[in-house]
């Protein structure tokens, strides 16, 4: 039997800010983690390479408006941060 990943646990090292942005990245984390489950098979952070974020910005949010692609970039930089990595990202 496997448990559910609680991203919400997983963030909360790193989660600073308001009520709002904290849900936020919350949220964004999780379909983050739905979009990478979907095409990868990776449930966890701990198993996703830098590739598989750099995908999901440039091929998932490329028809975004910018403000929403910076919004998960931000995302992105925490879980970056939480793993521990020094991955940077362009757009």
């Amino acid at each position: 039997m496997s448990k559910v990943f609680d991203m919400e646990l997983f963030l909360a090292a790193v989660l600073t800010g308001t009520y709002a942005a904290l849900r936020r990245h919350i949220r964004q984390a999780r379909i983050i983690q739905t979009e990478i489950s979907e095409r990868w098979q990776l449930q966890t952070p701990w198993a996703w390479q830098k590739k598989h974020l750099a995908w999901l910005l440039e091929h998932r949010l490329n028809q975004r408006s910018d403000s929403t692609w910076y919004d998960y970039l931000l995302t992105v930089r925490l879980l970056a941060r939480r793993l521990q990595r020094t991955w940077g990202f362009n757009r």
